[in-house]
């Protein structure tokens, strides 16, 4: 089909306003970029309460009222000027980012396609100064010290636009979750959102804890885990959802990079992956994360809406959200609830102690870094150190992992013994997961805690704790590689021969020996012993992506542990096993003991609490 004939034109600068229109379908898609672009301002403005306005939806009318310093009447034209900004004068500046608002075009692009009034007084003027922005003519006013932007009739001079918008209730919902991102990043300030002259959502300061409890529920409030992790110039601050409280779509996951609401593909990843052996199914975790870190580490300036974001060291970033994450979701465990106090260490659990010296191993690795760098360079020796140093035995563990399932199976033994004689009488009940009473169905074993009853699937607890065993005694060994006899040649991009030759220390450090034969051609001479059965051409192209994208561990950690969850499973106590209750006291004690316990591996519950009020209600005691 031939292209319709255009008439030649001669080239021209656009008039100032149809640019600003232009950039408008950039900066302003719905009456939601109008909501974040005027709240991002009021907080680089200093203020400390917001309230925000909104009839049908923000499309008739959003009105933003902030305390902040205002502006003085002879910058208001200004304000309203395409690229004119406070917050940025040099390309150093831009390097350095530190506020939310930077590129100067909001005001210009939502007074080119709206009917703009600016209200502002500075603490020392007289009163306010108003400005028009379609006359831009500047008149005296009335109002307290900050700054109101009224804008009204969204769209009204570009009608094909407004076609596009949704419903009043869609269109407020996208714009009340506006308001709710900024206002849990910011627990230091008040917000106030109405609608159709009806008060929404009300939030005054506070800290933290209680503005995420506020803004996503009660619900998440009792289901989360707080993070707080720290290395070289780099902070990870929030709340991570209990993986038991998962939900069946993903819209309870908040990310903030210093202050910023982001959608990033890296961070989402890393957080996911933490998850990736407590999480039961297509399940989607809940969190609320704040990671800081030096404004020249990631640059802001990738799209008009600023809401993604890239980081100059990528995999770093990846590698230290990741073991923030995993180390607090390592808090599931009984001991982590607050039932009663934790009992004292058995003999044979050694999960504490080791625990401890890998904590203090990863912390090292940062703190000796120089300080004049980013400090957060990724060790892929510690995170590849995933197999064997001795030879495999016949099941593909190490001597040391073999001794662990040995030590770990569940039969009258001194193990058992050992377990059961830290626990006292079954009258007493300060541990968390309390004693013994009874199995019930070869299946499930019943105790009673200071709370009330708890009920424990054994075989599903067992597996989480040989799991666990298995994954502590293949960490402390060193990396186990198998030489192939015959390499494995395969076709390859130029990506992946790039990555495979940029990458050999990484690779090799993960056991991967990977060659370029030829600008087309890769050949994988070694791979990991434990992983010596796996297709090693699939293998590899996975790992040059993993490389690549996210620094080299995450398809290792997953074969890894899919091979150990499969392991622990058929290792575990089986059902309809029949156990005596020193032995039931054991797995007690070692649950107790072991981290992620709350969840088998496949993310189901291991146990459930049921307390005294819930059992009365069930037999309408006290009714």
């Amino acid at each position: 089909m031939n292209a319709p004939h255009l008439p030649a034109r001669p080239i021209q600068a656009l008039p100032d306003r149809l640019i600003s229109q232009i950039a408008a379908g950039e900066v302003v898609e719905r009456p939601a970029a109008v909501v974040k672009e005027l709240l991002e301002n009021a907080l680089d403005a200093g203020a400390s309460q917001i309230t925000v306005r909104l009839e049908q939806g923000g499309v008739k009318r959003i009105a933003i009222t902030d305390n902040g310093r205002g502006i003085p009447s002879d910058q208001l034209p200004l304000a309203l000027a395409r690229h004119a900004t406070s917050k940025i004068a040099t390309l150093t500046d831009l390097e350095n980012v530190g506020t939310l608002g930077f590129r100067g075009e909001a005001l210009a692009s939502i007074a080119s396609v709206a009917q703009l009034t600016l209200t502002s007084r500075t603490a020392d003027a007289a009163h306010a100064w108003q400005i028009d922005g379609g006359s831009m003519q500047v008149t005296p006013a009335s109002g307290a010290t900050g700054t109101t932007v009224d804008v009204q009739d969204l769209y009204f001079n570009t009608p094909a636009r407004r076609k596009f918008l949704k419903s009043e209730q869609t269109e407020f919902g996208h714009c009340a979750e506006v308001v709710r991102r900024i206002a849990l990043s910011r627990p230091d300030v008040a917000f106030s959102l109405t609608h159709n002259g009806k008060t929404v959502d009300h939030w005054n300061v506070s800290d933290p804890a209680r503005r995420s409890a506020q803004v996503l529920g009660e619900e998440f409030s009792q289901a989360r885990l707080a993070l707080e992790e720290a290395a070289g110039p780099v902070r990870l601050s929030g709340f991570v959802g209990l993986p038991t409280a998962a939900k069946a779509r993903a819209d309870a996951q908040y990310f903030y990079v210093n202050g910023r609401f982001v959608r990033d593909k890296l961070l989402t990843h890393a957080v996911r992956a933490a998850y990736q052996d407590v999480l039961h199914g297509d399940r989607y975790p809940s969190y609320a994360l704040a990671l800081e870190l030096e404004p020249s580490q990631v640059d802001v300036n990738v799209h008009p809406a600023k809401i993604e974001v890239r980081f100059r060291d990528s995999r770093a970033i990846h590698q230290f959200v990741f073991h923030a994450v995993t180390r607090a979701l390592a808090q599931t465990s009984a001991t982590a609830h607050g039932n009663a106090p934790a009992p004292q260490p058995a003999p044979s659990a050694p999960l504490p102690w080791i625990r401890e010296q890998q904590q203090a191993s990863f912390h090292s690795q940062f703190a000796a870094q120089p300080t004049g760098g980013f400090g957060v360079a990724q060790n892929t020796a510690q995170y590849g150190a995933l197999f064997a140093r001795d030879g495999t035995s016949p099941s593909g563990l190490s001597g040391g992992a073999t001794a662990f399932a040995e030590a770990s199976a569940f039969a009258p033994s001194s193990a058992a013994a050992a377990f059961s004689s830290t626990t006292g009488n079954a009258g007493s009940m300060d541990a968390p997961l309390g004693y013994a009473l009874a199995q019930l169905h070869g299946i499930y074993v019943l105790a009673q805690n200071a709370r009330g009853l708890v009920l424990v699937d054994m075989h599903a607890a067992h597996e989480r704790i040989l799991y666990e065993q298995f994954k502590t005694a293949l960490d402390e060994d060193a990396l186990q590689v198998q030489p192939l006899l015959i390499p494995v040649t395969f076709h390859a991009d130029a990506v992946e021969v790039g990555t495979a030759e940029e990458n050999r220390d990484t690779l090799q450090a993960l056991g991967f020996d990977i060659a370029a034969l030829s600008p087309t051609t890769l050949a994988v001479r070694s791979v990991p012993a434990l992983l010596k059965n796996a297709d090693a051409q699939t293998l590899a192209r996975d790992v040059l992506r993993d490389v690549r994208e996210f620094g080299g561990s995450r398809v290792l950690l997953e074969r890894r542990n899919e091979m150990l969850g499969t392991l622990a499973c058929h290792t575990a106590v089986r059902a309809n096993r029949a156990l005596t209750l020193p032995e039931m006291n054991a797995l007690l004690r070692q649950m107790e003991q072991t981290e992620r316990a709350d969840q088998c591996n496949h993310g189901r519950p291991t146990w459930v609490q049921l307390a005294l009020s819930d059992l009365d209600k069930l037999f309408l005691r006290g009714q």
